[in-house]
């Protein structure tokens, strides 16, 4: 474990962030007393970033005009997005 004051973490932030993803832990302290520890989170906080595809397939219907020009302007006028001076995208 790595014990760094405030103004050192700040200074060197990207250099311990480094340290983190290689699996080391950093102290914060603020003059030298504890107050944060920064670690690598562990796999189950990361598990959305592999989450498969079609976990809700069969679970939401859309009716068979969700893409009809009347709706689409209703969410344009929902949106804001067919007044006048709104930019395009």
């Amino acid at each position: 474990m790595i014990k760094v004051n405030i103004h050192e973490a700040k200074t060197h932030l990207s250099s311990y962030l480094r340290k983190v993803k290689a699996g080391e832990t950093i102290l914060i302290c603020e003059r030298n007393v504890p107050v944060a520890e920064l670690h690598p989170l562990t796999k189950s906080k990361n598990e959305f970033k592999n989450r498969p595809l079609g976990l809700d397939a069969e679970k939401v219907q859309l009716s068979p005009d969700w893409d009809s020009v009347e709706i689409n302007r209703e969410l344009e006028t929902m949106f804001g997005l067919n007044e006048p001076n709104h930019p395009e995208f």
